[in-house]
Formats: structure tokens, C-alpha cells, sequence
């Protein structure tokens, strides 16, 4: 099968030209940049463009949102620096929820087995109490379950039980191994490099 880029289908909530380009501005102005450290502003900014943001919550600066009218924030979550979050699908963020620099929300996905690698996306749910870690990636239609901690660098490709450590790398044994990434994939699946480690429950000062 090949690939014809040109019969191309994306099928998502992008919302009107007008509110994109808008947001577009807003967002170079006070979201993707140093300068602004208040979160307050920020906050109220991503109401205005329909996004559902509790309250107490801190937005750190160079935070990257796709599009905030498919966001949703709860009650004193944390959004670390550098975050990004391509929310093509909606993203739901409960309470207490952490998500620490770098790390990145993706909503779509492509269909590989189409030849016109038609664009595919999920919403993602990461519920109370959870931590993502620095550079943590999250995938398309994962839910992150109560408490459940995703660490430093790892890759959650399918929901995360709650009250779990989960650690997933998609690196080699031999980082010299010159085998394509997709058969690296395919053999992390197979050996299932996952490490969960049940962790205590984390109580939260009110």
C-alpha cells in the first residue's frame, strides 16, 4: 500500500477561522512565552475562549493549548512549563491533578493502514490526585486513573490503573540497535516493558 498524502482526512473540533486565528494571537502572547507568570490572566483568557478551568489553579509559563474549547481544568491543578497539549479531542483534567514540565498531551493519531492516513483522535482523562511526570507523553484515548503517577520521561500508550507507578520506555536494550522504531515498538509491546509499582495513597493538605 502507498501512501497518497493528497486524499488526506482530518474530522476534529478545530472551531471557527476566526476564534483560531484569535487564539493564535492570544496564545503567542501571553501563553507560549517567559514574560507572563500570571496565572490568574491566563485563566481567565482560557475561559474566554471556552475552556471549563477550577479554581486555584497554577499555568506556568511556555504552556502550549491547541484549543482550549476542548479543555477542561479542575480545582487546583498544576500545569508545569513547556507543557504541551494537543487537544484535537477534548482533555479532561480533575482535581489536584499535576502535570509537570514538558510533558506532552496528544490527542490524534493516524490510520497507518490507510492510504490516506486519515487523521484519527480520543480524548484523554487524567483523573484526581495524578502526576504526570517531566516529559511524560500521554496518547490518544488513555484515561489515567485516580493517584496513578506516570514518571519521568515515559510514554502511556493505554490507561494507567489508579494508585500505580507506571514507567514505559520505548528505548532499546542496545541504544546502538539499528532496527527501525516501529519494530522497537512492536518488541516493547510483546515484552511488556511496563513496571507497575503499587504506591501508597498521597493525602492532600487542604
Amino acid at each position: 500500500m502507498e501512501v497518497q498524502l493528497n486524499t488526506y482526512n482530518a474530522n476534529y473540533n478545530s472551531g471557527s477561522l476566526i476564534k483560531r486565528i484569535l487564539w493564535y494571537l492570544v496564545s503567542m502572547v501571553f501563553f507560549k512565552t517567559s514574560w507572563n507568570t500570571l496565572s490568574n490572566l491566563k485563566v481567565f483568557l482560557l475561559r474566554v475562549f471556552g475552556a471549563t478551568v477550577g479554581k486555584k489553579v497554577v499555568l506556568k509559563p511556555n504552556i502550549n493549548i491547541k484549543y482550549p474549547w476542548n479543555l477542561v481544568i479542575g480545582n487546583h491543578c498544576w500545569i508545569g512549563e513547556g507543557v504541551w497539549i494537543d487537544n484535537l479531542d477534548q482533555v479532561t483534567l480533575e482535581d489536584h491533578v499535576c502535570i509537570s514540565q514538558g510533558a506532552f498531551l496528544e490527542c490524534g493519531n493516524h490510520n497507518y493502514k490507510s492510504s490516506s492516513f486519515d487523521l484519527m483522535t480520543a480524548p484523554i482523562y487524567v483523573k484526581q490526585g495524578s502526576w504526570i511526570g517531566a516529559k511524560g507523553i500521554i496518547g490518544p484515548g488513555v484515561t489515567v486513573g485516580s493517584h496513578a503517577v506516570l514518571s519521568l520521561g515515559a510514554v502511556a500508550t493505554k490507561d494507567l490503573e489508579p494508585y500505580t507507578l507506571s514507567a514505559y520506555f520505548l528505548l532499546p536494550d542496545n541504544p546502538l540497535d539499528d532496527r527501525s522504531y516501529a519494530d522497537l515498538y512492536d518488541e516493547s509491546i510483546k515484552k511488556n516493558f511496563i513496571n507497575k509499582f503499587k504506591v501508597k495513597k498521597m493525602g492532600y493538605k487542604k
